[in-house]
């Protein structure tokens, strides 16, 4: 059987090089994958996985704040994805978010946004590093514990956005040290996991990485199911 083909969305233009690194780690754990963007697509039944990676900020009007800041979106990407996410998650698709694949997700079950964490939480230490220096604690119950194979561990962090008030049937798995949502999941799903750091950046990251192998494990018995029917 072909390995399993992991759809991988990014911007048009933007935030190429984590998507080609997101390639990479799907490669290095068997599976092949295509990037979209908007203007190009695909047809969702020819994949066995989405992969929703980072890039720009979630257009407000999607759950209905008022814009209060300076922010750079990309509302043609945020309906591909919404549209991938219909199907997605319509069929059992194994989903795993990333950065602002997580925070889309969330906004796509009704959830919505912290706009600015650093104006919310007045005094909060600004911090953007591509290197894991972010102390995180993870639910010990939780999946991601259980693919990390540990409780508390270091990520990087790129964002100013969050996760706030949860969408349907997403629990939240790991906080950072000032109580800000670093990852969610629904553990009744095949495989639906996001996590707001970039795994994909730690490449030398074994349990990090271990998040691409388990999801890969995932699209592969999605792929062996389809073919068998």
């Amino acid at each position: 059987m072909k390995k399993p083909l992991i759809a991988v969305t990014s911007s048009r233009r933007r935030a190429l090089f984590t998507a080609n690194l997101n390639r990479f780690a799907l490669w290095r754990a068997g599976a092949s994958s295509i990037r979209l963007y908007p203007g190009k697509t695909c047809d969702p039944q020819q994949i066995d996985g989405l992969l929703i990676g980072g890039g720009d900020d979630i257009d407000v009007r999607l759950y209905d704040h008022d814009l209060f800041l300076e922010t750079r979106i990309d509302p043609e990407r945020d309906r591909m994805e919404i549209e991938l996410l219909e199907y997605a998650l319509k069929h059992s698709l194994p989903v795993f978010g990333i950065c602002r694949g997580a925070q889309i997700l969330n906004v796509f079950l009704g959830g919505n946004l912290i706009q600015d964490i650093y104006q919310k939480y007045e005094g909060l230490r600004r911090q953007s590093t591509t290197l894991p220096k972010k102390w995180i604690d993870i639910h010990k119950e939780s999946r991601l514990a259980a693919i990390l194979k540990q409780d508390r561990c270091r990520v990087n962090s790129l964002h100013h956005q969050a996760i706030d008030q949860l969408g349907r049937g997403l629990t939240t798995v790991a906080h950072d040290q000032a109580r800000i949502i670093q990852a969610v999941e629904n553990r009744d799903a095949r495989f639906l996991v996001a996590v707001q750091w970039h795994p994909e950046l730690l490449v030398f990251d074994s349990a990090q990485q271990n998040l691409f192998r388990t999801f890969v494990a995932a699209a592969r018995q999605y792929q062996q199911e389809r073919h068998t029917q």
